[in-house]
């Protein structure tokens, strides 16, 4: 369980309120939205910021969101690691169509724990996933549902809830493990798979009571974007060792790390593009496509 402190935009009138006029004004667009084929190539792979439920107050989080996923094929599929499940060996959530959600947060508003995210059955990739993964068995935790660093960015991009998910456990916080999964992830791209990475650029609580402490996400997240611009897979690795102001930009891993399985997934690390690049509450939310 993932305790959040934040309770959002003290002045929106509604919770997710601006996740209501989302809906209101782009699900027609949604559910019209192309679908991929195979002329089309290899899906991008993607690491997004996912933020929390106050993610679904902010009309310009969302909006950018939405646009992302709108200049890309709407996917057959998408499989995500989300930094809120760490569990090895390489689990996967419930496949069935409708599976509840898994509301691992709290400190919000009742309401946050009441929107539906109902997504159409998977069993497809998770057999895929299976197979692709290797003779490791791959446990599906038939009751567990996707956590909110997969369904928040999610309701975002495809607010129609109409394309298949499969959630990944991490099967460690190391990031060479990360890469390799994504590796194994690769070819999925090519069938028109979305893989997502979900975690956050920089992830301190301590620069929302120190506001002065956003020099060093400022200084992380500038780090990570000159390493991505080279490619360079090892500073990225490494990032514990090399990275400016990292104490307090990711004082754990788990929110970093989603970040390899996306570079690993990618067939030219050096292509990263940022498609979200702006501090919400001092830290980056950047988020980054991958060819």
């Amino acid at each position: 369980m993932t305790t959040l402190t934040s309770r959002g935009d003290p002045n929106s009138r509604t919770p997710a309120g601006a996740y209501d006029d989302l809906l209101a004004r782009v699900l027609p667009q949604a559910r019209a939205q192309r679908e991929w084929n195979p002329s089309d190539g290899p899906l991008p792979s993607l690491f997004v910021s996912h933020g929390a439920p106050f993610t679904l107050d902010d009309p310009q989080w969302l909006g950018d969101l939405f646009a992302w996923a709108q200049s890309m094929p709407k996917p057959r599929a998408v499989v995500v690691i989300s930094a809120h499940w760490e569990q090895a060996p390489v689990s996967i959530t419930a496949a069935k169509a409708g599976t509840p959600l898994y509301y691992d947060f709290s400190g919000f508003h009742p309401r946050y724990k009441t929107l539906p995210y109902a997504t159409p059955d998977a069993t497809d990739l998770a057999h895929r996933l299976t197979g692709l993964l290797g003779s490791t068995p791959v446990h599906e935790f038939a009751d567990r549902g996707l956590d909110h660093g997969a369904f928040i960015p999610l309701m975002a991009m495809y607010p129609a809830a109409d394309v298949p998910v499969v959630q990944l456990s991490m099967p460690s916080l190391d990031p060479g493990a990360l890469l390799a999964l994504g590796a194994r992830l690769r070819p999925l791209r090519e069938e028109g798979v979305l893989v997502l990475g979900s975690g956050f650029m920089t992830h301190s609580f301590a620069v929302f009571g120190r506001p002065e402490l956003a020099t060093r996400t400022a200084a992380f997240d500038e780090w990570a974007v000159d390493a991505l611009a080279r490619g360079d897979v090892d500073a990225l690795t490494d990032y514990r060792k090399k990275a400016p102001g990292v104490a307090v930009a990711h004082p754990t891993a788990e929110h970093f790390v989603p970040l390899l399985l996306a570079v690993g997934a990618a067939d030219d690390p050096a292509s990263a593009v940022s498609a979200i690049d702006r501090l919400v509450m001092g830290n980056s939310i950047r988020s980054v496509q991958f060819d």
